[in-house]
């Protein structure tokens, strides 16, 4: 298939930001697509060359892609790196710079998606002393004989600078529009999608075998599923208004989510955001095998870590420590860990999701042998008002965050946020019934004291359904001098010499950040605002919504991608239910 085609509609795409006519383009993309092909062109759309818990990156630093334009292209190195330092977008260079080739090459092939995807896959393999050089080579042998419009595309891909404005539901709907001629049918994509979470898996099955493969899809080992998420809740009350007179409280530990995944002795780890992060808890692969009776399972825990002295909870910053590359052994041994069971998914290779939660409960129960390394998470049946407070009350003072309110004859609704399942944490005085995750998309340089680093970051929540970030607030309160050196660093590699196109916002701050870090918030509550673009227009014309007296809890949510960020439904709902409970107040 020539690449041509894909790059043409990708240009055409940049140039509108209507949801509708995004995915017309790539309906209109699709139904040329071969259906062998389709996989890889799901993938390029997604900016990676295969889902994410294979953990395949292309790895390709902005200065080797310089390189291999200049060699491509003939125009001098520094001539490249001042157009990207006013443009601020690799792909847009490389598209102009190309346009100004100097140099001729005779024996040029032509660009499929096939040689695009297969080349870097093959940059992606690469590894040692001389990777770097043959990275280079390979790039320029795709520049060669690319057109402008190509080559901006291969450049925005490699730089993992493809914004397109587009998330997985456009993605699926046009998948759907494109083999069953209606939008009705995403649910069943949406649906194999979370089982297996992998789209480009998804969107082969249906080009191959029609909407009715799908229905094969099942849940399969050391293939992660997109996990089931919470809805919020400011009270008992509202609890029992959602799921009726008795449901299950767990305990909600302040520690990290993860998949394990175990087939005899094999076991895998996937994170709450589906990446493999079995390298950091190699204690957990040692030791969970003898916690587990069925050698096929897939099963959800929180890892927190804990004071191996006291065994209390630990927060959640000090299990960050063993998210490094070298030196596991030693972070092992100074940041002990629990594993603690909440959910199975999967025993004896059958799909546990459509089992009530009450039959997983006790499936959980009659599967784990707990010792001081593995544990059930404690569970208790809650009917009244002040039986879920006992139970919020005796999680606190456990070392927990909160509990976790679960309906007892509900399924495991794969990477859905339902009411099935709501959370409940202590409330803040005169504040929001919970904090907010929320995405560091641009800073505002400090004075006083903080002289040379940040002195207010801008943040934004995630839009699911435009794949966009609308600003919600500026926060400056809750840094420590030690917090504020530590999100520098953090940033520093993420600044960018112009706004992303993702980020809406109306305050124009003074360094703009690729939008991935993730940071808790908590606030005094959600007001209407001329300026954030939070939800702007749906509550009032000209208004969006903000967080008044914003305030950073020192916890930044590694585990956690920007697409995991609280939306903007979340934040809507938030909003409408502090408005009833004022109104119920008067």
């Amino acid at each position: 298939m020539k690449f041509s085609l894909v790059a043409d509609t990708l240009s055409y795409m940049e140039n509108t930001t209507k949801r509708l006519e995004l995915t017309q383009h790539l309906v209109d993309l699709f139904k040329i697509t071969p259906p062998n092909v389709i996989p890889k062109v799901i993938y390029l759309l997604q900016g990676k060359l295969r889902p994410d818990h294979e953990g395949v990156e292309i790895g390709i630093a902005e200065k080797i892609a310089i390189k291999a334009l200049a060699k491509s292209s003939g125009i001098p190195i520094k001539k490249i790196d001042s157009e990207y330092k006013e443009a601020g977008d690799f792909g847009q260079v490389a598209s102009k710079i190309l346009k100004q080739k100097t140099q001729t090459t005779f024996l040029s092939q032509n660009i499929t998606v096939e040689r695009v995807y297969d080349t870097l896959y093959k940059i992606a393999e690469l590894k040692g002393a001389r990777s770097q050089d043959m990275k280079m080579k390979y790039i320029s042998s795709l520049l060669n004989d690319a057109t402008p419009i190509e080559g901006g595309l291969i450049a925005k891909i490699i730089t993992s600078n493809l914004r397109l404005g587009i998330a997985d539901y456009t993605i699926l709907d046009a998948l759907s529009i494109s083999y069953t001629g209606t939008k009705d049918n995403r649910p069943l994509l949406e649906n194999a999608y979370n089982v297996c979470s992998d789209l480009g898996k998804v969107a082969q099955s249906v080009a191959e075998n029609g909407i009715s493969s799908l229905k094969d899809f099942q849940v399969t080992t050391f293939s992660p599923i997109r996990p089931m998420l919470a809805e919020r809740v400011k009270s008992p009350q509202e609890a029992h208004e959602k799921m009726g007179p008795e449901f299950a409280s767990e305990y909600k530990l302040d520690g990290e989510r993860v998949q394990i995944h175990r087939q005899n002795d094999k076991i895998i780890l996937y994170s709450r955001s589906l990446e493999n992060i079995t390298s950091y808890y190699p204690d957990i692969v040692e030791n969970i095998g003898k916690s587990l009776k069925s050698n096929e399972m897939i099963l959800e825990a929180e890892i927190v870590a804990i004071n191996d002295d006291t065994g209390e909870f630990l927060p959640f910053q000090e299990l960050m420590h063993r998210r490094r590359k070298y030196k596991i052994a030693k972070a092992v041994q100074e940041y002990p860990i629990t594993v603690n069971f909440f959910d199975v998914l999967s025993s004896d290779g059958k799909s546990c999701l459509d089992l009530p939660y009450s039959k997983r409960r006790k499936l959980l129960e009659t599967n784990i042998v707990e010792d001081s390394f593995a544990k059930i998470m404690p569970m208790t049946l809650v009917r009244t008002d002040s039986e879920v407070e006992d139970s919020l009350e005796n999680a606190i003072n456990s070392g927990c965050e909160g509990i976790m309110l679960k309906q007892l004859d509900s399924p495991y609704r794969a990477g859905a946020r339902a009411s099935n399942w709501l959370k409940l944490k202590r409330e803040y005085r005169n504040e929001l019934g919970d904090s907010l995750d929320l995405v560091i998309v641009g800073a505002f340089y400090g004075r006083g004291r903080r002289t040379g680093r940040y002195g207010a970051l801008l943040l934004s929540a995630y839009d699911e359904q435009t794949d966009t970030f609308p600003s919600i607030c500026k926060v400056g309160t809750g840094f420590t001098d030690e917090g504020l050196d530590q999100i520098y660093q953090i940033l520093s590699d993420k600044i960018t010499i112009k706004k992303d196109r993702r980020i809406e916002s109306g305050l124009e701050a003074d360094v703009w950040f690729e939008p991935e870090v993730v940071i808790e918030i908590v606030a005094s509550e959600i007001t209407l605002s001329p300026i954030h673009k939070v939800a702007m227009d749906k509550i009032r014309k000209g208004s969006g919504l903000a967080l008044r007296f914003p305030k950073f809890t020192g916890r930044i949510r590694f585990e956690k991608t920007s697409e995991n960020a609280t939306t903007i439904d979340e934040v809507t709902t938030l909003y409408s239910s502090q408005k009833r409970v004022v109104q119920e107040e008067k």
